[in-house]
């Protein structure tokens, strides 16, 4: 009897999810299709943005959406995969805080026959049948690209000897160890660059203000040439501290951020910010066209990327195109 009710529960939620999803685009799947969505937080503006992108990108395809915010911890991830599992959702979507730890969750879903889509974020595990697509940026590309600007800059300034300050993401992220390799396989190889530091900011904007004040206390104003950030929260905690010690950011210390919030790129328009790396947080449709094709039974794209680019001071910052998300 317990169970039966427990099946009744989980089937009148669905369709409370199913009514509540809007309408369905016009060449949207007829038949109701429920995502589970676990967000790994709220911690900065792009992470926000995401959340929202996702959330709109269902309610234009007619899909039901079962959202929650792991509020940075892991463990919250994995008992939301569970949740999503106990009501049998079409499809599972996640946006993995840390690489390692999922292999049981994922098994378990796999077990239940619902695939799962990774987004914005890879997982590091030895089985890559457990998940189905990945959706986000090309996060090796994006350090990259931060690299290669440093060394046009260096160029155009004559620069002999630039010391970098890094502001590292997450510890075990995606984003962090793709951006740190990207940026170091341009920049390593070449004499004027040092990086003096890699400092752990969390992509947190708090924590980006402490690792400046702690590199100021180290090395001085002088003592650093170039901040390369991994976030553009770390990259605005840091204009903070940088702004009130009296320092001019974009002028006597060179600011490399990625992302493209709108703070950042207005900072690029008035200086204080000389390069910002495009990380689009708009992957809701992106997303939702792989769930509709895996509900489908349509086969998809294994890895999706959205086309990113750079904006920076070598640019026409006037240009309408120019703005931030």
């Amino acid at each position: 009897m317990r169970k039966r009710m427990m099946f009744l529960l989980a089937v009148l939620s669905l369709l409370v999810l199913s009514s509540c999803a809007g309408s369905p685009a016009p060449d949207a799947a007829r038949e109701a299709v429920v995502l589970g969505f676990s967000q790994l937080g709220a911690e900065s503006s792009w992470r926000i943005a995401n959340t929202a992108s996702v959330k709109a990108a269902a309610e234009e395809y007619g899909f039901g959406l079962m959202a929650e915010n792991a509020n940075q911890k892991q463990e919250k991830q994995i008992d939301a995969i569970r949740s999503f599992i106990a009501y049998r959702v079409d499809v599972i979507a996640f946006s993995p805080i840390v690489e390692t730890g999922w292999d049981n969750v994922l098994a378990e879903a796999r077990q239940a026959k619902i695939p799962v889509i990774l987004v914005d974020r890879m997982i590091d595990s030895p089985d890559d049948s457990l998940y189905t697509a990945f959706v986000g940026a090309d996060f090796y590309a994006e350090g990259r690209r931060a690299g290669e600007y440093l060394l046009r800059k260096a160029d155009a300034v004559h620069a002999e000897h630039l010391r970098v300050a890094e502001l590292c993401g997450t510890p075990e992220s995606t984003p962090m160890r793709d951006r740190h390799r990207g940026f170091l396989d341009v920049v390593e190889k070449d004499d004027r660059i040092e990086i003096i530091e890699s400092i752990n900011g969390d992509f947190l904007r708090s924590k980006g203000e402490e690792c400046m004040k702690a590199l100021l206390e180290k090395y001085g104003v002088d003592g650093i040439d170039v901040i390369y950030s991994h976030n553009d929260s770390m990259t605005l905690g840091a204009l903070d501290v940088l702004e009130h010690s009296g320092a001019a950011p974009g002028r006597d210390i060179l600011m490399i951020t990625v992302d493209g919030e709108k703070e950042a790129v207005d900072a690029l328009k008035a200086g204080k910010i000389n390069c910002v790396v495009q990380c689009t947080p708009d992957l809701g449709k992106d997303l939702m066209e792989l769930v509709r094709g895996l509900t489908e039974g349509r086969e998809i794209p294994r890895i999706t990327h959205p086309q990113e680019g750079v904006f920076c001071d070598f640019d026409d910052l006037t240009d309408p195109s120019v703005e931030g998300f």
